[in-house]
């Protein structure tokens, strides 16, 4: 009877790629951000962020200019479950938005 061979590459192990993930604080609030984009009118923004959040028409309108000017703004915070609520409501209205966990 003939044995039955097997080559050291057929039995090695293939190295694990390292990644590095972050891995999420709990003690820190995550954030919803909505980004520029060059579809929305800038009132429209502001419109939105006065009717989702409540927000006066003073600080909708500031949220809208750091999108404008600076390509994004922090439009909330809260548990994850909440800005996950929040960036659904933003696409909802069109508008281009993430979530992450706030930076300490």
């Amino acid at each position: 009877m003939g044995s039955v061979s097997v080559s050291p590459a057929e039995t090695e192990q293939p190295a694990a790629a390292e990644e590095t993930f972050a891995v999420p604080e709990p003690d820190l609030p995550w954030v919803t951000i909505v980004h520029n984009d060059p579809v929305n009118l800038m009132s429209y923004v502001a419109y939105v962020f006065q009717a989702y959040f409540g927000y006066s028409k003073e600080k909708a309108n500031k949220l809208m200019l750091d999108v404008h000017h600076k390509g994004r703004a922090v439009v909330s915070s809260g548990s994850r479950e909440e800005m996950e609520r929040d960036v659904q409501a933003m696409h909802g209205y069109g508008l281009w938005a993430t979530l992450q966990q706030d930076r300490a």
